[in-house]
């Protein structure tokens, strides 16, 4: 991307707002359990949400986990939920998830990461320029980056992602760029624009940057982007599929099928929410599992 020159006005709202979407809700590099608090699936099913207060002010961007069950109801079992993820975020969501995750037989990961790659306590400092990015979001943001908040060390969590190599590979065989989903990206919200929809305004952004509390404006002005961010999901999966979604969710399936075929009867795949609705397709046709309740958690709060 070097050298190629754009409107200052594309690249700002285009670029910066959206691509970075991607890379909070997206892609992370490198159920709770009880009945309680389920509320019923409705149409259409959302990963993200931004809920008002009284006055109708943003409070909180949520993240939802979904649980699905066999569409033949004469089993319960097995269940798969779907935790929806986003990668800077409270320390209290990713707190909440740690004391979840060991109600589960099994939680499945994404982290494109060699096989047998372990994640430390904390995390740690890579160069990889996904996680430079997400990790100064979380200053910019005041925030927690996914790799320190999340303890990964339990034993009964799993990668379920493609190694660095089979990434790379992927995207040379469909014949892939990160500049291709750029382009698509930044078409997919220009259109947006076009419409009058999910804009974000200079003044906005301005008032924000020199806001007296900078951290708390910011959030708000990108948790009012996120709410489109599964119509750009699609547009980068495209009808074909892409390496970064459709690709990455079948490895992900093939490691639940093998769970499964262990004897798990309770598993959680813990993924960013742009991968979500490509899951729930493939969770349908290919193991019998449909949604049958949601339960929200608070990722952001903006206020």
């Amino acid at each position: 991307m070097v050298g190629v020159q754009y409107p200052e006005r594309i690249v700002r709202h285009a670029a910066w707002l959206a691509f970075t979407a991607v890379v909070i809700a997206g892609g992370q590099y490198r159920c709770l359990a009880d009945d309680a608090g389920w509320g019923p699936v409705e149409a259409p099913l959302r990963f993200l949400r931004l809920t008002p207060d009284d006055d109708g002010e943003p409070k909180a961007l949520e993240v939802v986990i979904v649980r699905c069950a066999p569409v033949e109801r004469d089993s319960a079992e097995p269940v798969v939920d779907l935790i929806s993820a986003v990668h800077v975020a409270e320390p209290e969501y990713y707190s909440q998830l740690n004391r979840e995750f060991p109600k589960y037989d099994a939680v499945l990961y994404e982290l494109v990461a060699p096989e047998g790659a372990q994640v430390p306590k904390g995390g740690h400092r890579t160069t990889n320029p996904v996680s430079f990015i997400q990790r100064g979001l979380t200053d910019l943001l005041e925030l927690q980056f996914q790799l320190e908040g999340i303890d990964y060390t339990g034993e009964n969590l799993v990668h379920a992602d493609m190694s660095p190599e089979q990434f790379a590979h992927s995207m040379r065989e469909r014949g892939e760029s990160f500049g291709d989903i750029f382009f698509r990206m930044m078409g997919y919200n220009m259109a947006r624009q076009s419409e009058g929809a999910g804009t974000t305004s200079d003044a906005q952004l301005l008032r924000a940057l020199f806001s007296g509390n900078r951290a708390m404006a910011l959030r708000r002005v990108m948790a009012e982007q996120f709410e489109t961010m599964q119509g750009a999901f699609r547009v980068i999966d495209g009808p074909d599929g892409s390496t970064l979604i459709a690709e990455r969710n079948k490895v992900a399936l093939d490691v639940l099928r093998k769970e499964l075929d262990a004897g798990r009867r309770k598993v959680a795949i813990f993924y960013g929410a742009g991968h979500m609705d490509d899951i729930v397709v493939r969770l349908r046709e290919n193991f019998g599992l449909a949604p049958v309740g949601v339960r929200w958690l608070t990722a952001w709060k903006l206020q």
